[in-house]
């Protein structure tokens, strides 16, 4: 029986399909390909040597969905699809609260009318906000200072009351922290649309020539070196994580929420160390003011995940540099070449 995978062509989900196709599952991805590209399935096939099932369209085509939920025996699905910019989502929240919520509740209604009740949900620690204490455990207040963190609490939240009232739901929230890092083949990674929002395919877009410079947002927080800290996690074990919650939800009924995270924080000089060591390059960088929001310190406390679901990351900075500067390096103009 196959698994639903929206948003199977992006980032996350196209890793996470590779890991659940090498596990011998089936796996119908859906994708209206706004910020991913059709050749990954090209790229998805080489590695596994597998038959990628793909459908192009939107989470929002309620006429879609009733289509795929008739046509094949869907046994779960991984609900990856939406608009991910915190930078766009403060322009564009109309755009984001209809992706993002307005998408996940039409995929929802879907599956409640096809008596699929198994749903791995990718959510963000963006949820948790300013925080309170360090490090971020799932018991942290829930304050998002953000629209796209605002979409995928509300999402959260539907979901909790959809399980409160059918306890034939079976629910995963899976709190992402900063996920880097590539396939180890260097055939998929992360390719961003225009500038890049996030540090690590910036640095490594300095380092293939692409940009000029790196711009470091402040180098005064009360840090270890004064930069910004974050919980980088490679993209090969937040995939993991969703097979280890697929397997946590045919044993278990209800909601469960979990941090995905390394429980261990980098800063912004000690990743470009690491990436410079990966490349063998220099990253010419810059210290500029301060951006409004920024955090100087965010990571993930990450044992319930290893109590819950016996999964823990297994890769450290060096190895999310070396994957994500063989990406860029073979791939430096990302899916087109």
């Amino acid at each position: 029986m196959p698994i639903l995978i929206t948003g199977g062509a992006g980032y996350i989900g196209s890793h996470t399909v590779v890991q659940l196709l090498d596990a011998g599952q089936d796996v119908l991805i859906l994708d209206n390909l706004c910020n991913s590209k059709a050749a990954v399935m090209e790229r998805i096939s080489a590695i596994t040597e597998k038959k990628v099932d793909f459908i192009e369209g939107d989470v929002r085509d309620a006429a879609l969905l009733q289509k795929l939920f008739s046509g094949h025996a869907i046994d779960s699905v991984i609900h990856f699809a939406g608009l991910k910019s915190v930078a766009e989502g403060g322009v564009k929240p109309l755009l984001y609260y209809d992706n993002n919520v307005a998408g996940s509740v039409t995929l929802f209604e879907q599956m409640a009318k096809a008596n699929v009740h198994s749903l791995v949900f990718s959510s963000s620690a963006t949820v948790y906000g300013e925080p309170v204490f360090l490090p971020y455990t799932e018991a942290h207040p829930l304050s998002p200072m953000n629209v796209y963190g605002h979409t995928k609490l509300m999402v959260e939240q539907v979901l909790r009351d959809l399980a409160n009232s059918n306890p034939a739901w079976r629910i995963a929230l899976l709190r992402y922290f900063n996920p880097v890092g590539a396939h180890i083949s260097g055939l998929i990674g992360e390719e961003p649309s225009g500038v890049p929002n996030n540090l690590m395919p910036f640095v490594a877009q300095v380092a293939v020539g692409k940009r000029e410079k790196l711009s470091i947002f402040g180098d005064d927080y009360e840090t270890v070196d004064g930069t910004g800290v974050r919980d980088y996690i490679h993209v090969d074990d937040l995939a993991s994580g969703h097979l280890a919650a697929l397997e946590y939800l045919r044993q278990h009924a209800g909601v469960l929420t979990v941090n995905l995270g390394t429980g261990k924080g980098t800063s912004v000089f000690q990743l470009i160390h690491a990436f410079e060591r990966a490349s063998g390059t220099r990253i010419p960088y810059e210290v500029v003011p301060r951006r409004m929001g920024d955090l100087p310190e965010y990571y993930a406390q990450a044992d319930f995940a290893q109590a819950a679901l016996g999964w823990k990351a297994e890769h450290g900075i060096d190895r999310m540099c070396q994957d994500s500067w063989r990406w860029q390096s073979q791939n430096p103009k990302g899916f087109a070449d």
